[in-house]
This record gives structure tokens, C-alpha cells and sequence, in this order.
């Protein structure tokens, strides 16, 4: 049998008078974070994954590129230098024989091996060509709204800026890049509008009435996800009139990719609305007289919109790889419409690669899209439970 402690055990509990109506005084962050709607908590946990923030500046940036592609691009789409064939990439500098010049290209001096019919491009170090910043340039149509001639950057005066080199006519690489950024992010948001819209709409009703309804969307989602995507892609894309014109090509292939990319979202939204119907404030709704439409579209789904951002961001970068492969197999966008997957597919001969390595650059922007879309998504979807 141990001891008693000879020393008293301090006891914490408060001896004063216990006060029913007395008030906990909260500090200012406390008040703030207590008094925050959904949509603020989950912008202040969002911006706490610095990586999803990066992403979305970045993408931000390249949509804010692909609007105003003809302002940005030091060339129009259709220029082409025939002397410049396969030119290679141009090194910038800043300085020319210890003077501080600026920015600035040195001219290409070119030869033609009669041996290897190849053209061999050299720098001219004694023709330094200073780059023009907010000049006018090659003419443009902006979004065939009206015409323009003014571009952020231009080259020198009877000069060349190839910054990612040029292609078999002399085209720039790097400014048909900027216009095919344009079309491929835009087939992403096309195609996430048309998926969203399918998706929502039977994956509600599903989720909502349940029964033979739900069998029936579950059986059409089966069947259509036990194609494989990319042959089932291929097929579709391969179905459309070769007479039309590039405008209805990219509207068939934003459409093919929206009616297959749909039953993933149809799926979540059917979970969540059998979980969300039995919920008290949607008996509410029910009993106080709320049609069925007002019930899904005004209390069940917003209760998830959060979920949806999420899945609409992972969900694009599928899009936009869909365009990009179907276009490098030739069977989506053609010319004279240019996206990334129609400038890929002219590095499809291996010969032309190890010559010409340069024509693979705009695989560049495809991976970098696709990654910030990826972190995007991935800090949206934590963001989107505050409360964890």
C-alpha cells in the first residue's frame, strides 16, 4: 500500500459563480474565421498551397497569351521567310563587343551543302539586330474583329527573330505556338461545358429519382466507358466530313470530346445526390412545395459546387490531350488551323527531329499546361473541405 502524497494536488476548475449568460470574448481572427462564408475559407486554403496558386497564375497568364495571340506573336500566322528554311533557334544577348546593346539577335549567314542538301545556318556577330518592343509589325485580323499591325516585340528593321527557330516553309515556331495556344485551351473549356452540362443533368436525375432512371444512365455509362477512349476517339474523329470547313472540324471534335468525357462527373454527382436527398433541408424544399428541377439546381447541387470546380479543373487537361493526340494523328484539327497537336504532327518523321529538334518545342507548353492544370486541381480539391 503506497502513501498518501503529503503534498496537495492544485485543483484548476474555476470556483467562480457560473454565469449562463456570459459571453466568450473572441479575438479579431477568431471573429473572422467564425464569420466566413464556404468561399472564403476555401480561398484562404487554397492560398496556402503555394504550388495550386503558381498553377493558377500561370494558367491565368496563358489564357490572357492565347486571347491577344496576334498582339503577343512577333509574326503573323501565315508569315513565312523562304531564305530562312529550317532555321534554327536564335540566341538572345544583351551586350555586342562590351557595349550594352539591349536585347538583340545576331543575323544568320546561310549555306547550302550541295553534298547533303542540308542548309547550315551561322551567326553573323559583326550584324548585331536589336529586337522592337511595342511597334508595329505584320498585319493581322484580331479575332476577325478588326485589323492591326501592333505587336509587343517585333525584329529589327529588315531583320529576323526566330526565338524557337522555323519550320519547313520559314514559318516561326515560336509565334505559331502562341496562335495554337489559343485553340488548344479553348477545346478544353468547350468540351468541360458540354461534358458538364451531360453530366449534370443525368447524373442528377440519377442521383435524385433513383430507380429505373438510374438504371438506365448507369447502363449507358457502362456501355460507353467500356469502349476504349482513344480508338473510340479516333473513330469518331475519323467519321467527320472531309469537305467541311476548319471552323466545323474544331466545333466536331470540341463536341466528340464533350459527349465522351462526360460519365465520371454523371457518376460523383449521383453519389452525392443520393446522399444529399435525404437530408433534412431537402425534405424542406420537397415538402414546402419545390419542384424537382429547383430542388437539384437551387439546394442539391450548390451544396457541392465546390467538387464540381474541382473536377471541372482535373478534367480539362484530358480535353486538351484529346485535341493534341487526335491532331498529331491527323485525325482532328487540320490546316489551316493551327493548335499544338497540328504542329506536332510535322515532327512526326524521325528524320526531322534528330535534324530539326526544334520542331518538338511545342510539346513544351502541352506538358507545362498540363501540369498546372493537374497542382490547380489538386489544391482546388483540398480546398474544397475547409473544414478538414
Amino acid at each position: 500500500m503506497t502513501d498518501a502524497p503529503k503534498d496537495k494536488i492544485e485543483h484548476f476548475v474555476s470556483q467562480a459563480p457560473f454565469d449562463p449568460y456570459a459571453v466568450e470574448v473572441l479575438t479579431p481572427e477568431q471573429e473572422r474565421y467564425f464569420l466566413a462564408t464556404q468561399w472564403q475559407l476555401m480561398w484562404w486554403k487554397l492560398k496556402r498551397h503555394k504550388l495550386a496558386v503558381i498553377s493558377g497564375i500561370f494558367l491565368i497568364f496563358m489564357y490572357l497569351v492565347a486571347a491577344f495571340a496576334e498582339v503577343v506573336a512577333p509574326y503573323a500566322l501565315e508569315t513565312r521567310n523562304s531564305k530562312a528554311l529550317f532555321a534554327p533557334p536564335q540566341s538572345l544577348h544583351m551586350f555586342h563587343e562590351g557595349e550594352f546593346v539591349g536585347p538583340f539577335v545576331y543575323a544568320y549567314n546561310q549555306k547550302l551543302d550541295f553534298r547533303t542538301m542540308q542548309r547550315t545556318y551561322t551567326e553573323d556577330k559583326t550584324r548585331p539586330q536589336p529586337l522592337r518592343f511595342l511597334c508595329l509589325g505584320d498585319e493581322y485580323s484580331f479575332l476577325g474583329l478588326f485589323d492591326g499591325s501592333f505587336h509587343l516585340v517585333c525584329p529589327a528593321k529588315d531583320g529576323a527573330f526566330y526565338l524557337m527557330g522555323t519550320d519547313r516553309l520559314g514559318r516561326d515556331v515560336f509565334s505559331r505556338i502562341i496562335h495554337g495556344a489559343r485553340i488548344s485551351l479553348t477545346v478544353g473549356l468547350f468540351g468541360i461545358a458540354i461534358s458538364f452540362a451531360i453530366g449534370l443533368t443525368l447524373g442528377g436525375l440519377a442521383g435524385y429519382y433513383g430507380g429505373w432512371v438510374d438504371n438506365v444512365v448507369q447502363r449507358l455509362i457502362e456501355v460507353i466507358r467500356s469502349f476504349p477512349e482513344l480508338p473510340l476517339w479516333m473513330a469518331l474523329s475519323a467519321a467527320l466530313p472531309v469537305t467541311w470547313s476548319p471552323v466545323l472540324i474544331y466545333f466536331g471534335i470540341t463536341i466528340i470530346l464533350g459527349l465522351l468525357d462526360w460519365t465520371g462527373l454523371a457518376r460523383a454527382v449521383r453519389s452525392k445526390l443520393l446522399a444529399l436527398r435525404e437530408e433534412d433541408f431537402c425534405q424542406a424544399a420537397q415538402l414546402m412545395g419545390a419542384s424537382p428541377k429547383r430542388v437539384i439546381s437551387k439546394h442539391l447541387l450548390p451544396s457541392f459546387a465546390s467538387h464540381l470546380i474541382a473536377s471541372a479543373t482535373l478534367s480539362v487537361p484530358s480535353m486538351i490531350l484529346g485535341e493534341t493526340a487526335l491532331s498529331f494523328l491527323g485525325l482532328g484539327l487540320r490546316a489551316p488551323i493551327t493548335s499544338w497537336g497540328v504542329l506536332l504532327a510535322e515532327a512526326q518523321n524521325i528524320n526531322v527531329v534528330a535534324l530539326y529538334p526544334w520542331l518538338m518545342l511545342p510539346v513544351a507548353p502541352v506538358i507545362l499546361t498540363i501540369l498546372a492544370f493537374n497542382f490547380l486541381g489538386d489544391g482546388l480539391r483540398d480546398a474544397a473541405d475547409p473544414y478538414k
